[in-house]
């Protein structure tokens, strides 16, 4: 896994810093806004025989350069799907009218959870800003409120961007997240223990991991066959390093302002529902656990960007 290559014997933590504003009483409930679109209750589809999830695109919304449905084939350009829409939260697009507009468009939200290996192997929910040492563990729990695609850039003492998510040895190379379906970085179901967690070294520096949701694929970066093909023609394209383009929008993008809710961790176990939830592709229901940090972008915009900063000290 390259993903773990890239960031093990680097990670040491002291703080997590996201770029958002603090509420204010006459703004909305967040973490509220965020939950509701969680079901009532589980779908019966989430029974034991739910098997790992995949990240590549649902054929329903892959689409050709000529924006002609399509069985199968990927881009990464911003490709419009022509076809009624309706999320999990009640949100309709209208559909093949040209100039047609969301009804009811909802905001993106994006929840994150840290956790850390305790002396047992179990994975316990963590404060942030407490001081990780050498031989801590650590990895981050994602969730979503809508159905697109995740980006995760990694930065390390303010240096150029890599892309370590989607990777080619991950998940097909696809990116794709379904609503309040659980996503976690590293992945618990990987086969030896030391790539599931981030591992932190003796090793001082500053790493920053970037998080980019949209609901469209980001124009200029390849996914699924596309980033498969990429990296094997040019072992040395990979892991693919975003254009001076492709930067500037994201570095844009991150300095709008979030609004932000966030629940003091209580250092409990993660729980069963939890852990089916992420390794089976389960839905999260409204009274399941909740992400410790929930983050929400304007709806004028149909990308969120927010970043998790490691420091070693």
């Amino acid at each position: 896994m390259r993903l773990t290559v890239v960031l093990f014997g680097l990670l040491c933590a002291s703080a997590l810093v996201i770029n958002a504003v603090p509420m204010t009483q006459d703004q909305e409930d967040v973490r509220g806004a965020f939950l509701t679109s969680r079901p009532k209750e589980k779908s019966p589809s989430s029974s034991s025989t739910a098997t790992r999830p995949t990240h590549r695109r649902p054929k329903s919304v892959v689409t050709s350069n000529d924006n002609k449905k399509t069985s199968s084939g990927n881009t990464g350009s911003d490709n419009k799907n022509t076809k009624p829409d309706t999320t999990k939260s009640g949100t309709t697009t209208t559909a093949g009218n040209k100039g047609s507009k969301p009804v009811n468009a909802e905001r993106l939200g994006l929840g994150l959870t840290l956790f850390m290996r305790d002396a047992n192997g179990l994975a316990v929910r963590t404060d942030p800003n407490r001081v990780f040492q050498k031989g801590d563990r650590v990895r981050v729990l994602l969730e979503t409120n809508t159905d697109g695609y995740l980006y995760i850039f990694n930065t390390t003492n303010d240096g150029p961007p890599v892309m370590i998510y989607p990777d080619v040895d991950l998940d097909e190379a696809g990116n794709y997240l379904q609503s309040h379906v659980p996503f976690e970085i590293p992945s618990s179901l990987s086969t030896e223990e030391r790539l599931r967690w981030f591992a932190f070294d003796e090793t001082a520096g500053n790493e920053r991991l970037i998080f980019v949701f949209t609901k469209e694929p980001l124009t200029g970066l390849p996914i699924e066959d596309d980033l498969i093909a990429l990296c094997r023609d040019s072992k040395t394209s990979c892991p693919v390093k975003p254009s001076a383009d492709v930067w500037a929008q994201v570095e844009a993008q991150l300095k709008q302002p979030l609004q932000t809710n966030t629940s003091a961790p209580s250092g409990q176990t993660q729980t069963t529902t939890e852990q089916q939830a992420t390794t089976r592709g389960l839905g999260l229901a409204k009274d399941d656990p909740q992400p410790s940090m929930i983050m929400m972008a304007s709806s004028k915009t149909s990308k969120l960007v927010t970043t998790l900063d490691l420091v070693h000290k």
